[in-house]
């Protein structure tokens, strides 16, 4: 199998770099290879490697600026899909595709479902979504995940923040306020691979068991790093943001889980892995 991986620099690309050779043989690009805001580069990139498989891992993910750069933000989350889903369309390749649980207003009272409606609350979401439909309306054989609160011990991401700043002995001030499952890259490059590997198509939420919000997840954080740093739970009203976020933005696994054929670990499980990567 011949596997072209986008966003090799990424916290997930980065994994998925170390777990997809087991499937074939990976070319794994980065932003100067294949550039997601450039239409051109992307169809240079994927008819040079005539792919099996392609897995874009690459996106615009700075939620916050994403307010202020929609056009951007589109351009890569919501436009390049659709040219990737050609690409792969014309030579009968599988897409893989990340999305996210922003797609939701997180008015919901429980966990969302692959199938509930999507209604974006902020301009990264929105981005998102278009890519989703870009991808489905392509008419390629693609497999869409929907992860959420994703985190790597490489990168920028709210575990690395919430460490550096615990050990540094900052005040913590987080939002307790809002909930979702906090996600390690490793945990999606892995069971990605296990799908593609499964030869699964369509839409699915890849993410562990259980939930939380970011201020449980902040304390999880301290406390398996064995620090002492207290974390003070504020509402969103008082850590005022340019976007929007939903309240709750749960994902419920079982349909993937089913797919597997097992049972998938909970994230406090996964964040005691994480956390040996940087002690």
């Amino acid at each position: 199998m011949r596997i072209l991986l986008a966003g090799r620099q990424g916290q997930v690309g980065w994994e998925l770099e170390r777990v997809l050779p087991v499937l074939g043989d990976v070319i794994a690009t980065d932003r100067s290879a294949l550039d997601l805001a450039d239409p051109d580069s992307i169809r240079r990139a994927v008819r040079g490697a005539r792919p099996e498989v392609i897995v874009n891992a690459a996106a615009y993910t700075a939620v916050g600026r994403a307010e202020s750069e929609p056009e951007q933000a589109m351009r890569v989350n919501g436009e390049a899909p659709g040219v990737l889903a050609e690409e792969a369309g014309r030579l009968g390749a599988l897409l893989v595709h990340y999305s996210t649980d922003y797609v939701f207003d997180g008015t919901k009272a429980g966990a969302y479902l692959e199938t509930d409606a999507p209604n974006p609350l902020n301009t990264y979401g929105r981005s998102k979504l278009a890519g989703e439909r870009a991808v489905q309306g392509s008419g390629c054989r693609h497999l869409l995940l929907r992860t959420s609160w994703v985190y790597a011990p490489r990168g920028k991401n709210f575990f690395l923040a919430i460490s550096r700043k615990a050990r540094a002995g900052e005040r913590l001030r987080v939002v307790a306020d809002q909930v979702g499952v906090p996600t390690t890259a490793r945990f999606l490059a892995e069971h990605t691979a296990a799908l593609v590997a499964r030869r699964r198509e369509g839409l699915f939420n890849l993410v562990p068991c259980g939930q939380t919000s970011w201020h449980g997840f902040a304390c999880a954080i301290v406390a398996v790093l064995g620090l002492r740093s207290e974390v003070e739970a504020i509402a969103s009203r008082d850590y005022p943001q340019a976007a929007a976020r939903p309240a709750s933005s749960v994902l419920d696994n079982r349909a993937v889980a089913a797919e597997l054929g097992a049972t998938l670990p909970e994230w406090r499980q996964l964040l005691g892995q994480c956390a040996t990567g940087i002690r």
